[in-house]
């Protein structure tokens, strides 16, 4: 089995959606690459990764 991205279905309110697509405009992301990037922001700063640091920002787009 591949060991590729996991895909899952995400309801958001169309604002938030809005918000978001423009704010990955600016970055220059797609707005799923955003949502990842906002998360493993996230989970960075709180310390909740098990994974080492040098791993998530391989992967940041």
């Amino acid at each position: 089995m591949s060991r590729g991205k996991k895909r899952f279905l995400l309801r958001l309110d169309p604002e938030l959606y809005e918000i978001l697509e423009k704010w990955a405009a600016d970055e220059f992301r797609s707005v799923n690459g955003q949502i990842e990037f906002l998360l493993k922001e996230a989970v960075r700063k709180v310390g909740r990764s098990k994974k080492k640091q040098s791993m998530l920002d391989n992967d940041e787009t």
